[in-house]
C-alpha cells in the first residue's frame, strides 16, 4: 500500500471514473497524451472507466480535423476511452458544445441564488482595466463593477443587453482540500481574483464552470490533470458549494518537460504523436519512455508493456517534481520493443529470420534510408506470430497489398541470406514481380505493383521497387546473423 494510497478514495463499492478532457485546438501531443495515460492506468487499475471528453467551446480556436486527431491517437496508442463522442456511452454528448442547456440550468440556479449575477462590461472596459493593472505593475482583475447593480438596474440594463456574460461571486474563505499529488491546500481566490466569468454573453461557458458541471453530470470521481489548474481547484470547490454538489477527488499532474526544462510547445512539431507513428516508432516506446521520466511506479525500468504499466502504477507515488523528457533516448526504447516482438523465446528457425529482420532494420535506418522504412515493417511483420501492431507505425496498409507481400519477402529473405554479391538486378526483381502478377488471376500487374508500392512503401506514387536494389544489395545479413548467434 502507497503512503497515501489510504486516502485515494479507491473504494471498491464505488466506480471510479476519470476523463481526458482535452481542447480540439491542436493535435495530440506528448504532454496530453502522458494526461490521457496516467488517467487509463488509474481506471483500469480500480477497474473504472477512462471517458474522453472534448472542450470545445472556444469556438475561435478550434483546428480542423483535431476532434478525430485525438481519439484516433488515443486509439493509436493503446489507450481508448470507454465513453467518447465516437464511441459514445450512458453520459453523453461527450463534445461540450452540444450541451450548453446543462451549463445554462446551473447559470440560472446560481443566478437564482445569488451566487453569480449579470456582468454588462463591455470587451473595451474590461482592456482598460487590464492595461491600467500592466501598467501599474499589477496582476489583472475584474474590479466587479456589476455586483453592486440593483435590481432596478439590471432590468434596465437587461432591456438594451439581454444576453449579458455571468459572473460567479468569490466571497467567504475557501475550502481547503486534499490533492493526491500535493497534499493540502487553499487559495484564496477572492482576496486576488475579481470575479470570474462562468457564462459568456454568446451562451457558451468558461472552464470552470463547464469542468464542473460537467465532471458532476458525467459522475467523475477523480479529476486526474495538469498542474497548471491547481490554483484554480479552490474556485471549482466554491462552484461545487453554491451548486450542492459533491466535488471528486482532485490530483494534479506535475509537468511534463524538455531535458533543458523548457515547456513542451505546439510549436515543436516533433511533439505530435502523429510525428512519431509516421517516422516508425511503437506506441509502447511512447507510453514506457514518458512514464520513466515522470513518477508513480516504485522503480524505473526500462521495457513496461501497458499490462505492466496498470499493475505497478500507484498514484501515491507521483511526486511534485516535473519530469524531464529526453527525446533522443527514444530510439533505444524503440529498439527494445522491437526487440520483444520479433525476436521469439525459443530457438527455431523463425527466430533466425527475425534477427535478419531486425539487422535490415538497424542497418537501414543507420543508411539514413527512410522510404524503405515501411517495407522493413512489412518485411519483419512476416515473422510475427499473431500480431500486427507493427502496421500502426506506418502508413496505412491495404489488405491485399499485405497478403501481396508474403511471396514478396520470402524470395527476397532467401536471396538475402545469401550475402554480398547477390546481384539482385532490376532485371531479376522485375521477373519475380511478374511471375507474383502472372499467379493472379484477374488481376492487372500494374494494380499489383500500385499495391505492393503503397504496402511497401506507404507512397502512392514515387520511386519504383526497382529502386530498392542498390539498398538490398549493400548488406551481408548472414554475417550479421552470424555474429549475433
Amino acid at each position: 500500500m502507497g503512503r497515501r494510497e489510504a486516502s485515494l478514495g479507491t473504494d471498491p463499492g464505488a466506480a471510479v471514473r476519470v476523463r481526458f478532457a482535452p481542447s480540439p485546438t491542436g493535435f495530440l501531443h506528448l504532454g496530453g497524451l502522458r494526461t490521457a495515460l496516467y488517467n487509463y492506468i488509474f481506471a483500469k487499475k480500480h477497474q473504472g472507466s477512462f471517458i474522453l471528453r472534448l472542450e470545445d467551446t472556444d469556438q475561435t480556436r478550434l483546428v480542423p480535423g483535431a476532434a478525430e486527431n485525438i481519439e484516433d491517437m488515443l486509439e493509436w496508442a493503446g489507450v481508448p476511452p470507454d465513453e467518447s463522442p465516437r464511441r459514445g456511452g450512458p453520459a453523453g454528448p461527450y463534445l461540450q458544445s452540444q450541451r450548453l442547456a446543462l451549463y445554462a440550468q446551473a447559470a440560472e440556479a446560481l443566478l437564482k441564488s445569488g451566487a453569480a449575477y449579470p456582468c454588462f462590461c463591455s470587451p473595451q472596459r474590461l482592456e482598460l482595466l487590464k492595461k491600467e493593472a500592466l501598467r501599474n505593475r499589477q496582476t489583472p482583475r475584474y474590479d466587479n463593477r456589476c455586483r453592486s447593480l440593483s435590481q432596478a438596474q439590471v432590468a434596465q440594463k437587461l432591456a438594451t443587453d439581454p444576453k449579458p456574460a455571468i459572473r460567479f461571486r468569490l466571497e467567504g474563505e475557501a475550502p481547503a482540500f486534499q490533492d493526491l499529488v500535493y497534499g493540502w491546500n487553499r487559495h484564496e481566490v477572492a482576496s486576488v481574483e475579481g470575479d470570474p466569468v462562468i457564462l459568456k454573453s454568446d451562451g457558451f461557458p468558461t472552464y470552470h464552470l463547464a469542468s464542473v458541471v460537467d465532471d458532476h453530470h458525467m459522475g467523475i470521481s477523480h479529476v486526474l490533470r495538469g498542474s497548471e489548474w491547481l490554483v484554480s481547484t479552490s474556485k471549482h470547490l466554491l462552484l461545487y458549494q453554491a451548486l450542492g454538489w459533491q466535488a471528486p477527488q482532485f490530483a494534479h499532474l506535475p509537468l511534463l518537460l524538455n531535458r533543458d526544462g523548457s515547456k513542451l510547445s505546439k510549436r515543436q512539431g516533433d511533439i505530435f504523436l502523429e510525428h512519431f507513428a509516421a517516422t516508425g516508432f511503437l506506441p509502447d516506446a511512447l507510453l514506457d519512455i514518458i512514464t520513466n521520466c515522470g513518477s508513480g511506479f516504485a522503480e524505473n525500468q526500462m521495457g513496461r508493456t501497458l499490462p505492466e504499466l496498470i499493475t505497478q502504477f500507484d498514484l501515491s507515488r507521483v511526486t511534485c517534481h516535473s519530469a524531464l523528457l529526453d527525446l533522443e533516448k527514444l530510439p533505444e526504447f524503440n529498439r527494445g520493443f522491437i526487440a520483444k516482438i520479433v525476436f521469439p523465446r525459443t530457438q527455431s528457425p523463425t527466430e533466425r529470420q527475425s534477427q535478419i529482420a531486425v539487422s535490415f532494420v538497424k542497418g537501414l535506418h543507420s543508411q539514413g534510408n527512410v522510404y524503405i522504412t515501411p517495407f522493413l515493417q512489412t518485411f519483419y511483420l512476416k515473422f510475427v506470430i499473431s500480431s500486427f501492431r507493427p502496421l500502426e507505425c506506418g502508413p496505412p496498409f491495404h489488405p491485399l497489398a499485405i497478403g501481396l507481400c508474403w511471396p514478396l519477402i520470402d524470395w527476397l529473405s532467401s536471396r538475402l541470406l545469401e550475402g554480398p554479391g547477390t546481384n539482385l538486378t532490376q532485371d531479376v526483381l522485375n521477373r519475380e514481380l511478374k511471375k507474383l502478377s502472372d499467379g493472379l488471376e484477374g488481376i492487372k500487374h500494374s494494380n499489383v505493383m500500385k499495391l505492393l508500392r503503397v504496402a511497401l512503401s506507404g507512397q502512392q506514387l514515387g520511386s519504383g521497387l526497382d529502386s530498392w536494389t542498390p539498398v538490398l544489395n549493400q548488406f551481408d545479413f548472414g554475417a550479421v546473423i552470424d555474429k549475433q548467434a
